[in-house]
């Protein structure tokens, strides 16, 4: 059963304000001129967003978000990024010219969300480990966005795929160590399924044919039918793949390998590992400590958060020469880019 309501409590203010304080709820004119593309970092330890200049490699803005950020995901406009606040119970929005925050939702008591889905329709999907469920919320930027709860009846419900007509959503559920079908539109109670042993990575491929997860607990990687949730494929990956991320041009997936420190790169259509990509070495894994990854919108790059050592690492999809290391705030984890 899903549950509707229409948020009471936007936080929203009108005043004069630096950056990530204070609220705009308009586009500014720094934000619409914003043209230089941009990778932001959700900073867990730090409880900060950064912007990162790509052009140049710096970072432009360090901001307070909230209590321990992970996932992030930029608006279909690229004018805003929100940020899923993991400590607490609510969603920060900012601007993505200066971190202006521009909202802040807030979710059901304990929420506690971590993946983070901002759909091409405009509506913010997040999941919510503490509430077992995902939240759909509309008009995220207006003065009462409404907002659906629906229940996934699983523990640790993480990361998050949506579908193109938004009819469905699948989590992965650690805890439980399923993988979870919900029916966006109500009329169907959740699918699960045990995948492996702590699911974690997700994505749908291009053409919604296929969902594809990693198992971090059993080094694994499977192609579920995504209305059956029936396995596919299973494909033997590297050690502890945390995260699972398809290039844009839907040929192929990488898992993040955190105990190798590399990737592992899939052939979609074959269903068959074709490639190890090494980001660091098994032997300085724990010294980077790689989370998630993150292709360039033109699938040439591969970024890989490294939260233990505050950087993120720039990859050359085509070579897997690790080209520049960018520096983030402290523990930087979720990733989102502006082209």
């Amino acid at each position: 059963m899903l549950r509707s309501f229409t948020a009471s409590l936007i936080a929203l203010s009108l005043g004069a304000c630096a950056p990530g304080e204070g609220v705009s709820n308009t586009l500014s004119q720094t934000q619409a001129e914003t043209v230089r593309p941009a990778l932001f970092v959700a900073n867990k330890r730090g409880d900060t967003l950064s912007k990162i200049d790509l052009a140049s490699g710096e970072s432009e803005f360090e901001v307070p978000a909230c209590t321990t950020p992970h996932e992030l995901a930029t608006s279909p406009d690229g004018g805003y990024v929100a940020v899923a606040c993991y400590g607490g119970e609510h969603l920060s929005i900012f601007e993505t010219g200066r971190l202006m925050r521009s909202a802040r939702i807030l979710l059901g008591a304990g929420a506690r969300p971590h993946g983070i889905v901002w759909h091409e329709t405009g509506a913010l999907y997040a999941t919510a480990e503490g509430r077992q469920s995902v939240y759909r919320i509309r008009d995220p930027l207006g003065r009462a966005p409404d907002i659906t709860e629906f229940p996934t009846g699983k523990e640790g419900s993480h990361m998050l795929a949506v579908a193109p007509d938004e009819s469905a959503a699948w989590t992965t559920d650690l805890s439980s160590k399923t993988v979870t079908r919900i029916d966006l539109t109500g009329t169907d109670a959740p699918l699960s399924v045990i995948v492996g042993e702590e699911p974690e990575g997700i994505a749908l491929a291009p053409d919604g044919q296929t969902l594809w997860v990693s198992a971090r607990g059993s080094n694994q990687a499977f192609a579920l039918d995504p209305v059956t949730m029936a396995v596919r494929e299973t494909i033997a990956v590297g050690q502890f793949p945390l995260r699972l991320a398809i290039r844009p041009q839907g040929d192929v997936a990488v898992t993040s390998d955190l105990m190798d420190g590399g990737l592992s790169v899939i052939d979609l259509s074959r269903a068959e590992l074709i490639r190890s990509i090494a980001v660091s070495s098994p032997e300085t894994a724990q010294e980077r400590f790689q989370v998630t990854i993150l292709w360039s919108d033109d699938g040439t790059k591969i970024y890989v958060a490294e939260t233990a050592s505050n950087t993120v690492a720039e990859v050359d999809y085509a070579t897997g020469e690790v080209l520049r290391r960018l520096p983030t705030g402290e523990g930087g984890d979720g990733l989102a880019i502006l082209p």
